[in-house]
């Protein structure tokens, strides 16, 4: 019995031990009032969680402690942390968006014909026209509005909240926090960033689980995530992927990644790779905007420091998945 007890003793500590809380309080960076209400979670996951009434907060981030932690809160720029510790709390002040919101203003105006079009543009482009894409609700489109620059002919949308988007093809529940969209007439070009927060599984009931299972496979393979998660365990081969060079020489593992304090590893490349996928020949290509890119075995990959183009840079919101998906 005393040997029980101990183990059991020795489980918790060990538990305890492993745990990574992160802890701090948000301020408005103008006055210096708390932010209340606001959202702190990892971009792409499950995890996260909300400011209290004194801007106080904790989230347990054991699961991806080596990923950036994300803040946004309705009226702020989103703040993204990448350099933080456990080990004490943390102050975090956040920026007002007053630009922004007199530009979303203005663009309120268009007339019901004009913001169908606008609609119908905007879901294309964000959720994707594929069949995840179309299988896409958007909860609360009132909250998203437009512009149009004349002089630059491009088409750029805004949300005074997280868009709420019900993903019926892959059975998630996201709220995704819109930082940039621009489409590009001319170019028949576009580009989006933000950050994404998994708040509900839908794959509740058996059926449920066996058709999002299929979908979810579907859109994991040959993606982004499949990649880089690929690259980390240094299974490139296994899971059908091939790194090229410019002039068709494959590429050996040692000359694209490394490995620096933490077990962390980087990306790292000077020209365009490219990427071949069940195939002999390039279907996608990654080109480095930063001399090393950090990513990590879950799937995730630093985008500031990442172009990508081809087959993977199809993929949209409609197609995302969380980092904790893995394959049966």
């Amino acid at each position: 019995m005393k040997k029980i007890i101990l183990f059991l003793l020795l489980v918790n500590f060990f538990q305890v031990s492993q745990s990574q809380i992160v802890k701090g309080t948000l301020h408005d960076k103008s006055d210096n009032k708390y932010i209340s209400f606001a959202s702190i979670y990892i971009n792409g996951t499950s995890v996260g969680t909300y400011s209290d009434q004194n801007g106080y907060f904790e989230l347990d981030i054991s699961k991806y402690s080596s990923l950036p932690l994300t803040v946004s809160a309705l009226g702020y720029f989103t703040c993204t942390l990448t350099d933080f510790s456990v080990e004490k709390p943390i102050e975090i002040y956040l920026l007002r968006k007053t630009f922004e919101l007199n530009e979303v203003v203005v663009a309120a105006k268009s007339t019901s014909k004009e913001r169908k079009a606008n609609l119908k543009l905007f879901r294309n482009q964000f959720l994707g026209s594929g069949f995840n894409g179309q299988n896409c609700v958007i909860m609360n489109e009132a909250d998203i509005t437009f512009k149009y620059s004349s002089s630059r002919d491009t088409f750029k949308a805004f949300s005074s909240k997280p868009i709420s988007i019900v993903n019926n093809a892959l059975g998630y529940k996201i709220n995704y926090y819109l930082n940039r969209f621009e489409y590009c007439w001319k170019s028949k070009s576009f580009l989006y960033d933000g950050s994404a927060y998994f708040s509900e599984d839908m794959a509740t009931e058996l059926t449920q689980k066996n058709f999002f299972e299929k979908r979810r496979k579907s859109a994991y393979l040959g993606s982004r995530s499949h990649f880089f998660s690929s690259l980390w365990t240094n299974s490139l081969n296994i899971n059908g992927f091939t790194i090229k060079d410019s002039i068709d020489e494959i590429m050996n593992y040692e000359d694209i990644v490394s490995m620096r304090a933490g077990f962390k590893k980087y990306l790292s490349y000077k020209g365009s790779l490219y990427i071949c996928y069940l195939s002999k020949s390039p279907n996608s290509s990654l080109e480095l905007k930063k001399s090393h890119v950090f990513f990590d075995g879950n799937g995730y990959f630093d985008g500031s420091g990442v172009i990508i183009s081809g087959q993977m840079a199809q993929q949209r919101i409609g197609d995302l998945l969380p980092y904790d998906f893995k394959l049966k």
